[in-house]
């Protein structure tokens, strides 16, 4: 054991830990305060320094889980009976579809999904690739984390089962990805994957992460004694916190700032027709232009204000609303704050399933090959909770919803 779990252990032997509406109370280890840790069915959060800052599971968060059982006598004596390690509960049969049928269900929802995307008119010349095949082929290459030759047998399997009418060459796919024109229709089937599921998203967390490149930054040994260090490229998305959907998407270069990409990526899912209520932020989102933004579309942005943040609205009163509710409410704010972890989890979704590294060698590949492991995330999380809420995504349905809403209409559900 590590020691902050046989820390944990120490809190946990000493009997003040309650339960409360909020969570757990644990006790402060070695200070008069407490902290609070949620449980949640397969993960736990706390507010200390040590689980928000380093995202570690803390001392606290393993003292719950190590809860100690007790029994005291009517002389006031406490005996230990025994530790019982918190279990979480998992709808086990649910998972067990959505995993044993994942692989060939995602073809399915895939070849769905890809109905929408408008075919361009064939002109004079030599016939060309089907554009949803092509997609539908790249996509398949990216969930399956392999080369481009060796995924070739993944089309040949997607032909001989009618997804697909014909197979192309392995090099085909590769020219999908280093198409410019690839990346809006990526977006827009980033966005197609996620509005299933815009009736039980309220709560949507931005944050970025990197994805490494196979290129190499600019470096000196002789004269600095610096390593070599692979070029990143980063992703900003909008999750939501129950489900883990993204519902928009930004990729930048590895120095892109985050508080910029705040503004396009909830104004995009709240285009898109996402109801947006509350939206948890970590502090490199904490300015006025970004809390005005979330008021603006009635949501109630949840971020933690810096070190050196005053109350002074500059022209924005629910700056000042936003520090004071900080300050004063602190309890109150951190139970909407810590739905934000929830986009870390995506992440974590994201690059143990489809990894961490990016094949593609210019910027423009780059881009659509991360754009198709956040498409490939949505789809996963779409048969997942196919079994676990019995829901049944309706792209065609969707399409016409968002365009109506686009255009300033209501739209209408189908009878």
């Amino acid at each position: 054991m590590d020691a902050r779990q046989i820390r944990g252990m120490e809190i946990a032997e000493q009997g003040r830990i309650t339960q409360t509406k909020k969570g757990w109370s644990v006790p402060s280890q070695y200070g008069s305060g407490s902290y609070t840790v949620e449980m949640y069915y397969n993960r736990s959060t706390c507010d200390c320094p040590d689980c928000q800052t380093r995202g570690v599971k803390c001392k606290h968060q393993w003292a719950v889980e190590y809860l100690a059982m007790k029994k005291t006598d009517k002389e006031g004596n406490t005996e230990i009976t025994k530790a019982v390690k918190i279990t979480y509960s998992q709808n086990w049969k649910a998972y067990n579809a959505a995993q044993t049928k994942e692989i060939e269900m995602f073809d399915v929802l895939l070849k769905d999904l890809l109905k929408e995307i408008d075919e361009p008119d064939q002109g004079m010349g030599r016939p060309r690739l089907d554009r949803r095949e092509s997609l539908f082929c790249a996509i398949q290459k990216v969930y399956s984390q392999l080369s481009q030759r060796r995924a070739h047998t993944l089309y040949r399997n997607a032909e001989h089962g009618g997804k697909i009418s014909h197979s192309p060459h392995f090099n085909a796919v590769g020219k999908v990805l280093n198409n410019e024109g690839s990346t809006q229709i990526l977006h827009e089937l980033l966005t197609l994957s996620a509005l299933p599921l815009k009736s039980i998203e309220s709560s949507f967390s931005p944050d970025s992460s990197g994805f490494s490149t196979t290129k190499f930054g600019e470096y000196c040994r002789q004269k600095h004694r610096e390593r070599k260090y692979h070029r990143w490229v980063k992703a900003h998305i909008l999750v939501g916190a129950k489900t883990n959907i993204i519902a928009s998407a930004i990729i930048t270069q590895e120095d892109g700032a985050d508080s910029p990409q705040f503004k396009p990526l909830v104004n995009d899912a709240h285009t898109n027709g996402f109801e947006i209520k509350e939206i948890p932020a970590d502090k490199a989102y904490s300015s006025r232009d970004n809390h005005d933004i979330a008021d603006g579309i009635g949501a109630t942005a949840y971020i933690p204000f810096k070190s050196n943040a005053t109350g002074k609205s500059r022209g924005s009163m629910i700056w000042s609303k936003a520090y004071h509710y900080f300050m004063f409410k602190r309890e109150e704010f951190l139970e909407h704050y810590h739905k934000r972890s929830n986009v870390e989890t995506a992440f974590m979704m994201i690059k143990s399933k489809f990894g961490e590294k990016l094949k593609s060698k210019n910027w423009i590949a780059q881009q659509n090959e991360l754009l198709c492991k956040l498409i490939t995330h949505n789809i996963v999380v779409l048969i997942h909770e196919m079994h676990e809420l019995g829901i049944k995504p309706d792209f065609t349905e969707n399409v016409a919803e968002k365009e109506a809403v686009v255009m300033g209409f209501s739209p209408c559900k189908r009878i």
